[in-house]
């Protein structure tokens, strides 16, 4: 799970519908398969309608949002329908701008039931995805979450609106520099952005209440499970062909493992791959 194409404009447009088709069989998705979605309340006025409305805080150009109506269509009837519950998962999802985190000419397609290609052989994650493990991960204002994979930013940029910070990062450095650049123009102050192998986590910041993977290791790095917070979660898929989305708590006395569903993720990469040395 990745996001958004690196360069200028020409670079952007150069990723197209077509490269979104192609890569859809490596984009993260539960591997069972999702229940069938329904159409969002057509009551913009609903009492549900109302508790989505963003926060202020956030930048705003001034002008009416295009995509607000789709971004309330993808959270009642993509992620709550679903039963994703969080009211601050969902007020997140309702108010962070996925279509600025994805290519430009894909833009249209940024509030499908799908997830999308963003270049450097890597996706942004379907919505439900996204707020699935937002809600696993179960953060409480003032947390501190570590993210393993970037991608595109759009991910921190949900989980920051939860949590207190998001130290997030990203082993292809034109993807963290894209992301980097969007997060700061949109201002997420409370993300940070570091561009190098996640395998060994961020030490200096640790620990952490919450750690994030958003690519797949075949097994989870030592280094992340030690700068977990006891009572802290990470939420990772786990494993190489046959995935699994897995929940780690850490208590008091070790660590208590959690399998939610299969899933399909791209894989993880740099020492992951090579594993610890010997």
């Amino acid at each position: 799970m990745r996001a958004l194409a690196a360069g200028g404009p020409a670079a952007r447009a150069a990723v197209g519908l077509a490269a979104a088709a192609a890569l859809l069989a490596a984009c993260a998705v539960p591997a069972g398969g999702l229940p069938p979605l329904r159409s969002a309340p057509a009551a913009a006025g609903s009492a549900s309608a109302s508790a989505l409305a963003p926060p202020a805080g956030l930048r705003s150009e001034g002008a009416p949002d295009p995509f607000a109506r789709a971004r309330r269509a993808m959270v009642e009837g993509q992620i709550r329908y679903r039963g994703v519950a969080d009211p601050a998962v969902l007020r997140a999802m309702a108010e962070v701008p996925r279509h600025r985190f994805v290519p430009e000419p894909l833009a249209a397609a940024a509030y499908a039931d799908r997830p999308l290609p963003i270049g450097h052989g890597q996706t942004i994650s379907q919505p439900y995805v996204v707020a699935l493990m937002t809600e696993l991960l179960d953060l409480e204002p003032g947390d501190r979450v570590l993210e393993i994979g970037t991608g595109s930013g759009y991910h921190a940029a949900v989980m920051s609106r939860v949590a207190g910070e998001v130290f997030t990062i990203e082993i292809v450095e034109p993807l963290a520099e894209r992301a980097r650049s969007i997060l700061a123009d949109l201002g997420y102050g409370n993300v940070r952005v570091r561009a190098g192998d996640g395998y060994r986590g961020w030490p200096e910041q640790a620990p952490f209440d919450a750690v994030l993977l958003t690519a797949a290791p075949p097994v989870i790095p030592p280094p992340l499970l030690d700068q977990l917070a006891v009572g802290g979660r990470l939420v990772a898929p786990v494993g190489v062909e046959l995935q699994e989305l897995t929940v780690i708590r850490r208590t008091p006395a070790g660590f208590a493992t959690e399998r939610i569903t299969p899933v399909q993720f791209v894989p993880m990469t740099g020492e992951a791959l090579r594993g610890e040395p010997g």
